[in-house]
């Protein structure tokens, strides 16, 4: 049985070994690092999905402090999802759905900053509300598809046409 818990609860080392085996040991070379280089984990919004019977890790996830740089030099801040990772042999049993509804489940409702992160977009627009539609002005500091870099945000909640994301920095 899979039990959401927060993330500061594992053994940091056990996290970086699921990111290697999900995603590769050159992973911190992405483009989702350079976003959030230098910036602290929100630990009340990072959480691991474990199976509590076996005493194992499943899967977890994480949130950053990012921010959207206009062309005026204002900052946006928002929080950004990912990286969203399962051990390959959890993969397809509705471990990553479990991570991303215990984050929603911390958020108070309408009291969120925008979420953005960068990931499929059929995937995450269906199940949980990210789009690519308000994001086509931003850039990143490194290589991206632009119809990967996804954000969740009310539909009036300001969000600039321009701008660069970044790492949240005052």
């Amino acid at each position: 049985m899979t039990t959401i818990i927060p993330l500061a609860e594992i053994d940091p080392a056990l996290v970086e070994d699921l990111l290697d085996a999900a995603f590769g040991k050159k992973r911190t070379e992405r483009t989702a690092y350079k976003v959030r280089e230098g910036m602290d984990m929100l630990e009340g919004l990072s959480v691991a999905a474990v199976d509590m019977a076996e005493n194992e890790l499943l899967g977890s996830l994480q949130c950053w402090p990012v921010a959207l740089t206009d062309p005026e030099e204002k900052k946006h801040p928002m929080i950004m999802v990912g990286p969203v990772a399962v051990y390959p042999d959890c993969q397809q049993q509705g471990v990553g759905q479990a991570l991303m509804k215990g984050l929603l489940k911390e958020l108070q409702a309408g009291e969120s900053l925008p979420l953005v992160m960068i990931g499929d977009p059929a995937y995450y627009d269906r199940f949980f509300g990210f789009s690519p539609e308000r994001t086509g002005g931003w850039t990143l500091p490194g290589p991206w598809e632009p119809e990967r870099l996804l954000v969740r945000a009310p539909g009036d909640a300001p969000l600039p046409e321009k701008g660069k994301l970044g790492p949240w920095t005052s």
